[in-house]
């Protein structure tokens, strides 16, 4: 076949020394990954085994359903329990038991620890291999953890995935496997560009259905379409599975750059390679150089939030022309980030981890045209007049893809119009 051109060399960043810091830190907890990965996978249920304090953020988060009976819920400890003065292991089997009966439309039910088991006095993975025995093969229960202790608010997404691999069936067959938690829309249109190619022996984790089919083995390789799956990642190449490296399908050039990583691997050759992407790349370019042109030559500071801000850092100094002044992110995983690392063009500070305090000192001393944070820096923030993007908004908004670029583009935007819009004249003397 004929190799097709890798995009232009940079001077990159993956060498760059890490500014790593460790201290108090802002992020969601890992809980807030069920309010997508319910709606992902549809005979799914989460019940999250924690404290009031649990269901009232994911009551929160998620907001009020009235047409739909949602698809998690809260096993909620009391004081006894904590204590360890109740048999809650008992209790959650009863409790397991009383939801399958009345839901028989599930047929994965994921056990979410809220805390470490140390707290809740719960040995979640036990209880899943009980469960499992009981309830199989019509239900699968499986358990991770999304205490925000231990996690990201992404990386509740990554600790399920990593625990659905080691139950997947065994497969020899050569398969492409897409791998992060995608709008079935976006999905859809990756799936249709792959096929255009002539690429269709393709599985999707998580797939949208428990009987999808979806097996695992030595002759699969698999993409990452999100940055923060680190976990699973390191689960499928247990399972013999083979990654495939490339920047993260944002904006024109890294889908563009990811689906030629797929193409390559499958013997594509670039003149159907071209054929299939040349429209939605021309229109991607275009999407993006309209919203794009309040952006160029605007700075941008990432706060380490959603572990998606090199790959975005990559797409905003590359395709709509701002310079970074500090990328941040919650863990650096070069085997994951770094062929966006290698796109970044040397200059901001990469860093890793978080002294908030620290953090926000350099971004005041910075004033950048946009910062990109959790929601509880925002507002302080906007108040010293400062324009943010919240990090959690670019999870939950489908951004991938060529269809999807220009929306990308303008969520950046937006916000730095509303600022110019909402700016107020100094005050006379």
């Amino acid at each position: 076949m004929t190799r097709h051109t890798p995009p232009p060399p940079a001077a990159g960043c993956r060498e760059t020394p890490v500014l790593k810091q460790r201290g108090q830190h802002e992020v969601f907890c890992g809980l807030t990954g069920i309010i997508w990965l319910h709606r992902k996978m549809q005979d799914a249920f989460f019940l999250v085994v924690g404290s009031r304090t649990c269901a009232h953020l994911l009551q929160s988060a998620a907001g009020v359903m009235i047409f739909a009976e949602p698809r998690f819920g809260t096993a909620i400890l009391e004081e006894t329990d904590l204590a360890g003065l109740a048999d809650a292991q008992a209790e959650l089997e009863r409790e397991v038991d009383r939801l399958l009966a009345r839901r028989t439309d599930i047929r994965q039910l994921f056990l979410v620890g809220s805390c470490p088991s140390e707290v809740i006095k719960l040995d979640l993975s036990r209880a899943a291999e009980k469960l499992t025995a009981r309830h199989a093969p019509k239900v699968r229960v499986l358990n991770y953890s999304g205490s925000g202790i231990e996690t990201t608010f992404t990386e509740g997404e990554d600790a399920c995935l990593a625990s659905m691999v080691p139950a997947l069936p065994e497969t020899d067959k050569r398969q492409l496997l897409l791998v992060g938690a995608l709008p079935d829309v976006v999905e859809d249109q990756a799936l249709d560009l792959l096929g255009k190619m002539g690429i269709d022996d393709i599985s999707v984790l998580p797939a949208r259905h428990a009987d999808s089919g979806l097996a695992v083995g030595p002759n699969t390789v698999f993409a990452l379409t999100q940055p923060f799956l680190g976990g699973t990642l390191a689960a499928l190449e247990r399972r013999g599975a083979r990654h495939l490296p490339a920047p993260f399908p944002f904006g024109e050039e890294g889908t563009t750059a990811w689906l030629q990583a797929v193409a390559r691997e499958f013997g594509v050759d670039e003149a159907r390679f071209d054929a299939v992407t040349g429209a939605p790349r021309a229109r991607a370019r275009k999407a993006v150089a309209k919203a794009a042109s309040s952006l160029s030559g605007k700075s941008v500071f990432f706060f380490p939030d959603s572990q998606l801000e090199i790959p975005l850092a990559r797409f905003l100094t590359r395709e709509c022309g701002m310079e970074a002044v500090e990328v941040g992110a919650p863990y650096i995983h070069k085997s994951v980030v770094g062929p966006d690392l290698d796109l970044l063009s040397q200059g901001p500070t990469i860093a890793e981890g978080q002294d908030v305090e620290l953090q926000l000192d350099r971004c005041r001393t910075a004033r950048p045209d946009l910062t990109v944070c959790g929601l509880g820096l925002a507002n302080p923030l906007e108040a010293e007049g400062l324009a943010t993007k919240w990090a959690i908004e670019l999870v939950f908004t489908p951004v991938h893809f060529y269809e999807q670029a220009g929306d990308l583009a303008a969520l950046f935007s937006r916000p730095i119009h509303r600022r110019e819009a909402l700016k107020l004249k100094e005050p006379a003397e």
